[in-house]
């Protein structure tokens, strides 16, 4: 699937930051953007390097990551179709904190830095959404320390599969697999390969959950949710 010509003829549009734009801005947008497929385990952006402008998911699953001075990776969110990247450090005029991969094979738009700064500062209307988008993430940053902190990694892990059910639920009602690799989910729960490892057999084990290879099937989702938030 490739992204369309035009911002307008964008599936994602209204659910997007950029949904907020003028008709002519949209315009100008669609003459400027960049398209590019990535296939899954590709960077789209690294951490430590400066914005180009600002990336639009259009298709596929990405992680935004962190790697430790040890060299242990960190997944602090997830993104998928509408969701746009790289937003804090374009405002903040510096370098990105995070890495940006593709869960899976994807097609992501970038709109080029010059064109972002000129609609933040004409587009009332888009810069309010934007704070919107910085305050929502600050709180998600503010939760997950506090989750790190305080909550069992069974809980954890409970929490995680929560919303990986949701991340990749289908808009059908067709049954379906988690696809994330035990390191993946290791680094999205902030704990070792080998303790995720240990209580996934666990869960499986309780009937909660079956797995193939690196797939994950959710066999029990409201015991997971009741398990997630115990410590809530």
């Amino acid at each position: 699937m490739s992204a369309p010509t035009s911002c307008q003829n964008c599936p994602y549009l209204r659910q997007s930051l950029l949904g907020s734009c003028q008709i002519s801005e949209l315009a100008q947008l669609s003459n400027s953007k960049v398209s590019q497929r990535y296939q899954r385990g590709q960077v789209i952006y690294q951490e430590g390097s400066r914005p180009a402008g600002l990336y639009c998911i259009h298709e596929g699953r990405v992680k935004v990551s962190t790697m430790s001075g040890e060299g242990k990776e960190q997944i602090l969110k997830l993104r998928k179709e509408g969701d746009v990247l790289g937003f804090q450090a374009l405002t903040a005029c510096g370098n990105y904190a995070s890495s940006a991969i593709a869960l899976t094979d994807c097609v992501v738009c970038m709109v080029p830095r010059p064109d972002f700064f000129s609609i933040m500062e004409q587009n009332t209307q888009f810069s309010h959404e934007l704070m919107r988008l910085l305050a929502a993430a600050l709180g998600d940053a503010e939760k997950r320390v506090v989750h790190t902190a305080y909550n069992p990694v069974r809980e954890r892990l409970a929490e995680a599969l929560v919303q990986l059910y949701t991340f990749f639920l289908p808009e059908t009602a067709d049954a379906f697999s988690i696809p994330i690799s035990r390191e993946d989910l290791a680094a999205l729960m902030s704990t070792a390969k080998e303790t995720a490892s240990r209580l996934l057999s666990e869960f499986r084990d309780e009937g909660l959950i079956a797995t193939k290879g690196s797939s994950i099937t959710v066999l029990n989702l409201e015991k997971l949710k009741k398990i997630s938030t115990v410590y809530a």
